[in-house]
């Protein structure tokens, strides 16, 4: 398999986005109390945008290390899954791949549109079949709660990979496995 070139999470550029702009003064003649307040009208709606600027921002810069990563993930569409700097794979619940993306494809050597449809654990890298990686699966999802984080060797299909393993069920019950080689 060829080498995955290491990617730095940290040298990717993010956006802060400022869409609050100060709302031009709208005085009337009528009197009331709510005339007399300084803050501008809307400002609840421009809090309201910038938290989906924000929830949109953080889902387009994903980090292996992110404590609300099952969620982000559950938001992000297939593009940005595939440009992540890391491994991610959805599986169902007995760990059939319904989605593999690019990183992993390479670190793998293995193609998306193969791997879609298959068991993880059994066809796609029978190295994890064991009570360490699909074991911990397994038992969270009889749990119905996945949040397990571990380092592991890969070996299938490849030379031994170190890589960190953090397996996830978010709150719609989808299961995501995500990998970030060493």
């Amino acid at each position: 398999m060829p080498e995955q070139e290491d990617t730095d999470p940290d040298t990717q550029e993010s956006s802060l986005l400022d869409t609050e702009t100060p709302e031009p003064d709208s005085s009337s003649d009528s009197s009331s109390s709510s005339d007399d307040v300084t803050t501008p009208t809307g400002a609840s709606s421009d809090e309201n945008d910038q938290s989906e600027i924000a929830e949109t921002s953080d889902i387009d810069d994903l980090h292996f290390e992110d404590e609300n990563l099952a969620e982000k993930l559950r938001h992000a569409d297939d593009d940005q899954l595939d440009n992540a700097p890391f491994g991610i794979i959805k599986v169902d619940d007995e760990g059939k791949v319904e989605f593999f993306n690019q990183y992993e494809a390479e670190l793998s050597g293995m193609d998306p549109d193969e791997v879609v449809g298959r068991n993880f654990f059994t066809q796609v890298a029978p190295c994890t079949n064991n009570r360490l990686f699909r074991g911990r699966f397994k038992k969270g999802v009889r749990r119905g709660e996945l949040d397990e984080t571990f380092t592991y060797t890969y070996t299938y299909k490849m030379r031994p990979t170190l890589v960190d393993v953090h397996m996830y069920r978010d709150e719609m019950g989808q299961n995501w496995i995500t990998v970030q080689k060493y």
